[in-house]
């Protein structure tokens, strides 16, 4: 099974920004852990703080994977185009937040992607990725 995890703004500083939010573990060592743990799974990963970058990425793999794990980040909030080409493509996406969106400020209450997803995970921390993994290979 070919996923990729897909990570926006700012997300490339866990374990350095808001740890009292975050967590302290950057996203590399989970990463290195997650592959080690599913290895009947190829995952691949991309982490961009500029929108168009996303959206690039969204287009190039958006025909070719099994499924999209995506953390739009501060994006989720506000990218009707991050949205737009959730919608253009063929692999199935599914939203990651590693904190609880909906009891955290209220303009980040308002989510314009997530209803282009499968589904989403919110405020789980790291292990709504794991969870997001499982899914995809439930779905074998």
């Amino acid at each position: 099974m070919k996923l990729i995890i897909i990570n926006g703004p700012n997300l490339n500083l866990l374990g350095k920004r808001e740890p009292e939010i975050y967590g302290t573990q950057g996203f590399e060592q989970y990463l290195q852990e997650a592959k080690s743990r599913f290895t009947n799974a190829n995952i691949d990963y991309y982490q961009s703080n500029v929108e168009g970058e996303l959206i690039n990425k969204l287009h190039q793999v958006g025909f070719s994977y099994d499924g999209i794990i995506l953390n739009a980040g501060g994006y989720t909030h506000t990218s009707v185009a991050l949205s737009d080409a959730i919608a253009a493509i063929e692999t199935p996406v599914l939203e990651v937040h590693i904190s609880n969106i909906y009891a955290r400020e209220e303009f980040r209450h308002k989510n314009v992607i997530s209803k282009e997803c499968i589904g989403m995970i919110s405020g789980l921390g790291l292990i709504g990725y794991d969870l997001a993994i499982n899914y995809f290979l439930s779905k074998k």
